[in-house]
């Protein structure tokens, strides 16, 4: 881990939920869900990010974005192969087969809706749609 990635998990062992670390700033949140990344698209690039769990939605909003390293507590399969074809390093401490939603009866919605979705602007599309935030 380089440095940026090293000080953005401290923060996130700190009690953060995602830290972006890049361009000589930090910034943390403890929101949870993907509309956080959304709403932080241009702070992503050239960032090294710690995010607790990072499904397949969060790893295509840290492409767009430009993230250019990602540290995950919890990464979900599909995450880690956007991950390998764009070529983001992504270092994790558990890989698993998909996110699960909060009520823990099946996959994350946000996970859902991208899983068969491999462009990333059209992800972006379905993800603006279905938490109605701002493109």
């Amino acid at each position: 881990m380089n440095k940026n990635l090293n000080r953005a998990k401290q923060l996130l062992d700190g009690g953060a939920s995602l830290a972006i670390v890049g361009g000589g700033g930090e910034l943390t949140f403890n929101e949870h869900g993907v509309k956080t990344l959304l709403s932080l698209q241009s702070a992503l690039a050239g960032a090294s990010v710690a995010d607790k769990v990072v499904g397949k939605a969060a790893a295509m909003l840290l492409v767009r974005g430009g993230a250019i390293e990602v540290y995950a507590e919890v990464v979900s399969e599909p995450a880690l192969e956007v991950f390998k074809r764009h070529g983001v390093p992504c270092v994790f401490g558990e890989l698993v087969p998909n996110i699960i939603n909060r009520n823990k009866t099946g996959i994350c919605p946000m996970e859902q809706a991208v899983l068969d979705e491999n462009d990333i602007e059209k992800a972006y599309g379905i993800l603006v749609e279905k938490t109605g935030g701002a493109r």
